[in-house]
């Protein structure tokens, strides 16, 4: 027996096909369906690498005697957070303000015009640990709409409008200077775990973006213990088990505070994020652990979650055979199985396995001491024991492969592609390995020529040739962003033209023209009881922050004041956020640190092919200097797209080797020709020195 979910394109929506409830997914039969009956909507919003809506499934959903009472009272409703992110973000607000928490599997009861009512996340299906059931849940839902259906529909309008008025918040007048960026730094500071690293206690989250700004502001400020922060926190995640020893890649947080036991899920959207702050920091320390780290993360990405066609996927589950993390644990005898008792013994010291084991009886992978700390305590060759582990890693990887993959989420999202299109783009440039730049390139030509309607708007996601849904906020910022990055590492002029064009589209239909940023939908899509315009990172970089981000970087390469102003518009408009809740707002402030400084405007013009061009090229991309746009183009080529054209006016080559202009505000310093002088100029840049006047 299947239901209605069988015709759905969402890997999550599609693992609930079969179960008894007779779902519907969000649309207007269903909307429709609740108003005519005039029967209460069960909203479910989960995602297919979510633990916890796996266990509700199987503890609820698959109940016979639950899924008949859901189906002869409420009109059930299973939402695919990752396709509706519109929806998830309008009533997971309305869960948060009802019971003060929020999470996944989201459970949320709606008057048939979608006003929420009653909500919370997960319920076990009979009550137990001080927590309700969801079979008590339920009756006493309809209980209350049968018998308080006013006191009901009532408390839904309140709630309705309290969200209406959140997506109406004016902007704020709040000064925007270096005193917003040091108050957040100490408020950061504050948060952060000295002994472990991260922010806060268990569960540890990977904090990506506010690692990014403290970088920036260590720039700024050249303050050692900033670097000092940002270095612990990095070495602490790629020595616990949240890092992949063996494949690569970081799993979804810590649930405990030194970083070893993972929720075992693998999205997207952290690895794209953490390979950019890993890769800054590279550029800073000189870290090879830290180009390590990206390299394995990226060569996992491309092994494992990217499509034939390019696109790259969204998750690795974190259950296999019905079990979290199983595929990724491993016993003593098995090590020693693979690997030979002399081998083994070595292994196990440095990766921390034991016959009793350091999670529920397994062993995680992790380094308590790094290989240097075990090359100093038990007197072996550094060289040697790298060498050595990395052959047993090697060893036991191709063994893990022989073991049930935990399920994957194969579906392309627009958003998240995005942020994994810039990372592998730096990653590119700083490590020279042109397989990243290639596989950002087909990621980013397949979205554009796949997930576009014949009027040239985005599409949100696509899945076995099948695209879908209208593109949100956060898809037009991050692929624009990811598109002027392109850019800046390979300089072919179409990338900024295609990054223009998703910026016409962002500020007609997206900006609020009265207070400022951009709401989540565009104005012509589906009418929902509230358009949200949020401010705040969650997981992932907030629209708002991005799309302030890009439009800086935009703006500054092409001269377009309109983005400039849009984006400080955005800052203006996050200025409270800003100032209350630095900690929720880390990809914000890492804009406003670009828009209050000194960007020079780094033009090159030569021939970017030329030995002597990429040798100056490698330098600058693989300097550390956060807030700065590079343009490069052969002079004596015709260009390809004109918006660039007011950055390269009056500034031809005067020579036949490359030749630099340090430009700030469109007026430049003396050009620079030649590999040394060039080199020289950015090294004084890249030192804070900034420019002569």
């Amino acid at each position: 027996m299947v239901n209605r979910l069988v015709n759905e394109t969402s890997p999550y929506l599609l693992q609930h096909q079969h179960n008894p409830v007779d779902w519907w997914p969000w649309g207007e039969e269903a909307l429709d369906r609740s108003r005519n009956e005039q029967r209460p909507i069960f909203l479910s919003i989960g995602y297919s690498a979510c633990h916890w809506c796996h266990v509700m499934e199987h503890e609820s959903f698959e109940d016979e005697a639950i899924a008949e009472f859901l189906n002869d009272h409420f009109i059930c409703i299973k939402v695919d957070r990752e396709e509706r992110p519109d929806l998830d973000q309008i009533y997971m607000q309305a869960v948060q303000m009802m019971t003060g928490r929020g999470g996944w599997p989201m459970s949320v009861f709606l008057t048939p015009d979608q006003q929420p009512f009653f909500g919370g996340t997960y319920w076990p299906p009979t009550a137990r640990m001080n927590m309700p059931g969801f079979d008590q849940v339920i009756r006493a839902v309809d209980d209350a709409w049968q018998n308080r259906r006013e006191q009901a529909v009532q408390q839904a309008s309140e709630l309705t409008g309290r969200l209406q008025q959140r997506g109406a918040e004016s902007s704020s007048d709040e000064a925007l200077d270096t005193n917003v960026l040091a108050q957040a730094v100490s408020g950061l500071t504050r948060e952060f775990d000295f002994q472990h690293g991260g922010f806060g206690t268990a569960p540890k989250f990977p904090h990506s973006m506010d690692l990014q700004f403290l970088l920036r502001a260590w720039f700024r400020s050249r303050d050692s213990h900033l670097l000092e922060m940002v270095t612990l926190n990095l070495d602490r995640m790629a020595q616990g088990g949240i890092y992949d020893h063996l494949a690569g890649g970081f799993a979804r947080y810590s649930v405990d505070a030194r970083w070893l036991v993972p929720h075992f899920e693998k999205m997207l959207y952290d690895n794209a994020l953490l390979v950019s702050v890993y890769l800054e920091a590279y550029e800073v320390t000189g870290n090879e652990n830290y180009a390590r780290v990206v390299r394995e993360t990226l060569d996992y990405i491309m092994t494992t979650m990217t499509d034939p066609s390019g696109g790259i996927h969204s998750t690795e589950d974190a259950d296999s055979e019905g079990e979290e993390g199983k595929f990724y644990v491993w016993s003593l005898a098995e090590v020693e199985q693979v690997l030979g008792p002399q081998d083994a013994e070595r292994f196990c010291y440095v990766y921390d396995v034991t016959r009793e084991g350091n999670f529920e009886g397994h062993n995680i992978l992790n380094l308590p001491k790094s290989l240097e700390q075990c090359a100093r305590v038990r007197d072996w060759d550094l060289d040697e024991l790298q060498e050595e582990m990395a052959a047993a890693r090697n060893r036991l990887l191709k063994h893990r492969a022989q073991r049930v993959r935990p399920g994957k989420d194969d579906k392309v999202l627009v958003s998240w592609n995005g942020l994994m299109i810039d990372a592998m783009s730096r990653a590119a440039v700083v490590l020279q390995q042109p397989k990243y730049l290639v596989a950002a390139e087909k990621a980013a030509d397949f979205i554009w020529d796949e997930l576009r309607t014949e009027d040239g708007r985005l599409l949100h996601c696509w899945r076995h040739g099948q695209p879908k849904l209208a593109a949100y906020l956060d898809d037009y910022a991050n692929l624009m962003n990811s598109f002027v990055t392109l850019y800046e590492t390979g300089f072919q002029e179409h990338w900024i033209e295609r990054a223009n064009m998703l910026a016409e589209v962002l500020t007609e239909h997206f900006q609020d023209h009265q207070q400022g940023g951009f709401f989540y939908t565009a104005d012509d899509h589906e009418d929902l009881i509230a358009r949200h315009k949020d401010f705040h990172d969650s997981s992932v970089p907030s629209g708002n922050s991005m799309a302030a981000t890009a439009l800086l970087r935009l703006g500054r390469l092409t001269g377009n004041q309109d983005h400039l102003q849009a984006a400080e518009r955005t800052l203006q408009a996050a200025a409270e956020v800003l100032s209350r809740s630095p900690a929720a707002a880390g990809q914000m402030l890492i804009a406003l640190d670009f828009h209050l400084s000194e960007v020079p405007e780094i033009v090159l013009v030569g021939n970017p092919a030329d030995p002597e061009m990429a040798q100056v090229l490698q330098c600058l991309h693989q300097a550390y200097f956060p807030n700065r746009v590079i343009a490069c183009r052969d002079s004596r080529l015709e260009s390809t797209a004109s918006i660039l054209d007011p950055l390269f006016q009056g500034r031809e080559s005067v020579s036949t080797t490359p030749t630099l202009f340090v430009c700030q505000d469109y007026v430049c310093q003396q050009p620079v020709s030649g590999c040394d002088g060039i080199l020289a100029t950015w090294q004084k840049l890249a030192a804070g020195e900034g420019l002569d006047r």
